[in-house]
């Protein structure tokens, strides 16, 4: 997961957006990937809920079934939905894995999440959360970047490299317009994932009893 509300900071850290990458394969071997359009949100959505199930940040924040499954696709939208309007949203045909990404200059929606956080995760819980997500946010880089919000691959197809090719597909842009990635690990067990598409742990982010979240860069190669 990657996740980074609140500690908000209201002004963008840059207003510029990036060309949108070119739709292309990027071998024969290689998940066609495309853009996921609005009307097709609840697909992926729906994806994310199947692959963040097991997650131990998301499931810290929604620790009992019935609250996952009623608020975190609510969570989901409100976090990383503008990546729909901003056709940053891409998915593997079929919805089997997705990626949300936010281009440079695009922020979280923070008091849509701050609302959201209040009605959703257990009043005991919400000092912690907020602190977790106000360390969140002194990590993020100040340079223009682009920043993954969330990313998932369905658990029926996972181990089919569809993860792989959601990340290479836009750190290729970043590359050509040498631009830095960021994200933040949700557990230890996918920094070596990321570490392999060239990220580096950059800190550590805990507080009460959440699970530590490891905020990563990418520099452009």
């Amino acid at each position: 997961m990657v996740t980074t509300p609140v500690k908000p900071r209201l002004t963008p850290r840059n207003p510029a957006v990036t060309q949108q990458p070119s739709l292309q394969m990027m071998g024969a071997n290689t998940p066609r990937i495309r853009t996921a359009r609005s009307a097709e949100q609840k697909y992926v959505i729906a994806t994310l809920v199947l692959a963040f199930s097991g997650d131990p940040a998301v499931r810290w924040l929604y620790p009992d079934s019935h609250q996952y499954l009623t608020h975190f696709p609510n969570f989901v939208q409100t976090f990383a939905g503008q990546a729909f309007a901003q056709e940053t949203a891409y998915c593997i045909d079929g919805y089997s894995g997705t990626a949300l990404w936010f281009a440079p200059g695009v922020e979280p929606a923070v008091a849509r999440i701050i609302e959201l956080i209040k009605g959703s995760v257990f009043e005991s819980e919400q000092a912690d959360v907020f602190a977790v997500f106000e360390q969140m946010d002194d990590y993020h880089p100040q340079q223009p970047h682009w920043y993954l919000p969330l990313m998932g691959v369905a658990p029926t197809q996972q181990g089919q490299g569809y993860g792989s090719a959601l990340m290479q597909y836009i750190l290729n842009q970043c590359d050509r317009d040498q631009l830095p990635a960021y994200l933040e690990a949700s557990h230890l067990g996918t920094v070596s994932f990321y570490q392999q598409h060239g990220f580096e742990v950059i800190g550590t982010i805990q507080a009460g009893h959440s699970p530590t979240i490891f905020p990563m860069l990418r520099h452009p190669q």
